[in-house]
């Protein structure tokens, strides 16, 4: 006999059948939407970690429930109105909204992406200090926490560290490994403390399938490629959106802790102080002339390293009148992580950004906390 952990339902699982979401929630679920959609730039930081930490998880994984077999079926015979009203289409227009908001503003006005190369210790100590100070939160949630739970989330943290420090291997590029990469992709994103990104990484098709959208219009082959990959993404989402709201259903308390002990294990490689090594893919070549500006440029300043993609000089061509040389554009993605503890395990800082992990890290935990009364306010 387990006790009463068999029975004990997730609040958030009443009425779930019901789109009970109001209008007046759009400026929270944006914000919220934008947050999610923050962490999900980052890598190795999942977007469900931070819909745990907002106290929408539950919620989320319901929604994407309701897109069932009926709203399918109401869709494809043209009866709108009718497959509208079992999909939580409120909740997640205004929650996507959000997370398409975060894409655009930190891809085009604040790269993200760009602060990772060039001050890596503020943006991972900032996720560092959120996931912590939810942990401790989220262990709050748990009812009569006993030693099995303890368990539950000693196994999810060895299952996370594992995920996290898996290395790179290569894999095929047929349709069916495709398929399967959109389906464990997909279910990444929505598990908090896996980052999709980071597990197509592993699998060898985070490359792949971005070198697919680039080709699109070349040929039929990149349509034909993400059309399996996002089929395999909504099996995933669809099959694994069940699940844990079936786990959710029934064993709240145990799928809660298990969950707490993905987010432990991503630690190790949010962990703001680390050696971090780069694969390297020349993206396009450009051939100029041998005293062009940018080529000057570049023989007397030589690369700059700290971006996402960079520039670097490639061979010289002598084989017309004119000496010329090949500018090549670098596009650079981590591959793997070694934390190290400045000033323990290093005889100094071991980087001259020590205190923006500090700061980032602050920020973080402050942040948790003010979600954390947000959120209190919310239930009252």
């Amino acid at each position: 006999m387990v006790g009463e952990e068999e029975t004990q339902t997730s609040p958030a699982t009443e009425n779930t059948d019901l789109e009970s979401t109001s209008w007046k929630e759009w400026p929270l679920l944006l914000v919220k939407g934008f947050l999610m959609g923050s962490a999900d730039i980052v890598p190795g930081v999942s977007g469900g970690t931070l819909a745990l930490i907002l106290g929408i998880y539950e919620r989320l994984i319901n929604a994407i429930k309701s897109a069932n077999t009926r709203f399918l079926t109401r869709l494809l015979t043209f009866r709108w109105q009718a497959a509208f009203q079992v999909v939580h289409w409120k909740f997640l227009f205004m929650l996507f909204s959000g997370i398409v908001l975060a894409i655009i503003f930190f891809t085009r006005v604040v790269p993200l992406q760009v602060y990772m190369f060039t001050k890596p210790e503020l943006i991972f100590g900032l996720f560092f200090g959120l996931i912590v100070g939810s942990i401790y939160i989220l262990v709050k949630v748990i009812d009569a926490l006993d030693w099995r739970h303890g368990l539950f989330i000693l196994f999810g943290t060895l299952v996370g560290f594992w995920v996290v420090t898996l290395v790179p291997t290569d894999t095929p590029e047929t349709s069916l490994f495709v398929f399967f990469s959109g389906s464990i992709a997909i279910c990444a994103m929505i598990l908090p403390g896996i980052s999709g990104s980071y597990l197509l990484l592993i699998l060898r098709k985070y490359d792949y399938i971005l070198s697919q959208v680039a080709a699109l219009g070349e040929s039929l082959e990149p349509v034909l490629v993400l059309l399996t990959f996002f089929a395999g993404a909504a099996v995933g989402l669809a099959l694994f959106s069940r699940l844990l709201s079936w786990l959710l259903d029934r064993y709240y308390g145990f799928t809660l802790a298990v969950l707490i002990g993905f987010l432990i294990g991503s630690l190790y490689v949010i962990w703001p102080y680390q050696d971090r090594t780069y694969h390297e893919t020349v993206r396009k070549t450009e051939i100029v002339d041998y005293d062009h500006p940018r080529a000057e440029t570049l023989r007397e300043h030589g690369p700059d390293k700290n971006r996402p993609e960079y520039e670097r000089l490639g061979p010289v061509k002598t084989d017309g009148p004119e000496k010329r040389v090949e500018i090549q554009t670098i596009k650079q993605k981590m591959i793997k992580t070694t934390p190290y503890i400045p000033y323990l395990t290093r005889e100094d800082a071991g980087t001259q950004h020590f205190w923006s992990g500090i700061i980032g890290m602050i920020i973080g935990l402050a942040m948790v906390g003010g979600l954390d009364y947000l959120r209190s306010t919310e239930l009252e």
